[in-house]
């Protein structure tokens, strides 16, 4: 059985078991879209601004849900230093149980339908071998932006929480969570990271409204200025007892000091605390993006699993 409609929040927490049982099974077929704590993030920070863009489709079997596809088709974005961008392809997240892999064919067709005559583009597992072949055989190729040096594919990395040293801050600064801190500085915090952004403060009461989220376990680093250096959101998986970074991110001002590191080990004693075994952090894999993945691997994160991007040129 499937369905067709604009995504909402109980869609999110339905793929988000998906995720999960896949997960617990089959970690390295989990893509970098359909990660238990990226799909909260991406609902949540967009629904907003870009909601009306968004289609999904859910499929199920016996009641359970078992391959979900979420197209984001053509736009325009407003971003934090007033630029405005326009978005005239399409793009795909999806994920599909192991068990049902043949429902690929049916995500293909369904997007094919929803985005015809647009470019195209679709994330999915590089260890999906299934997949690969089909969405090859649908005409979709290796997407340029992804090959050479400064490719844009995406790294999964994980580590476990048996030791976990304590962060070391320089004098003057401190941790704060966002509950205490508040919306404006958690919304700056990311702001003055990621600048420009499409992040705001709408953004991120979608961010508190989604389920999954946690004030406690989105953390921040407050200079002596007041300025929040840097920041992180953690996603509890209490189910497979894993927690996700997703976003982490440091002022330009304020980087080079140890902030970065000091984060991700508060953040992941605070992941232990609460249950977790073990954590996750996605970052850019290609040689040419080497500062977060040396940052994670310093912090003893280690590859999981890796993306494949591919495109179909418009029909």
């Amino acid at each position: 059985m499937a369905n067709s409609e604009f995504v909402t929040a109980a869609d999110v927490r339905l793929m988000q078991g998906l995720a999960q049982r896949v997960t617990a099974t089959r970690p390295d077929l989990v893509n970098g879209d359909a990660t238990f704590g990226e799909l909260a993030w991406n609902w949540g920070r967009g629904q907003v601004g870009e909601g009306a863009s968004w289609r999904r489709r859910l499929w199920f079997s016996g009641g359970d849900l078992v391959g979900w596809g979420w197209a984001r088709l053509p736009r325009r974005v407003w971003r934090s230093d007033g630029s405005v961008k326009d978005v005239t392809g399409a793009s795909l997240a999806y994920q599909v149980h192991p068990d049902h892999a043949g429902l690929v064919e049916e995500v293909i067709d369904w997007y094919d339908a929803t985005a015809a005559g647009l470019e195209r583009t679709v994330v999915l597992s590089a260890a999906d071998g299934f997949a690969l072949e089909r969405w090859a055989a649908h005409g979709y190729v290796t997407d340029p932006a992804s090959l050479g040096d400064t490719g844009s594919w995406t790294q999964f990395n994980e580590r476990d929480l048996t030791d976990v040293e304590q962060p070391v801050l320089p004098d003057g600064f401190r941790f704060r969570a966002a509950d205490e801190a508040g919306p404006e500085a958690a919304v700056r915090a990311h702001l003055d990271a990621w600048a420009p952004s499409t992040y705001t403060a709408e953004g991120y009461r979608g961010v508190r409204r989604t389920a999954a989220y946690r004030g406690g376990l989105h953390v921040l680093v407050e200079a002596p200025d007041g300025t929040m250096a840097s920041s992180a959101i953690m996603w509890l998986d209490a189910v497979n007892r894993s927690a996700e970074f997703e976003p982490v991110g440091t002022h330009p001002d304020y980087r080079r000091r140890g902030l970065g590191r000091a984060v991700l080990l508060h953040g992941m004693r605070l992941a232990r605390a609460a249950g977790a075994t073990r954590v996750t952090v996605a970052c850019l894999g290609a040689p040419g993006h080497p500062e977060a993945r040396g940052l994670y691997r310093a912090v003893g994160f280690r590859e999981l699993s890796r993306d494949a991007s591919l495109i179909r040129t418009a029909d």
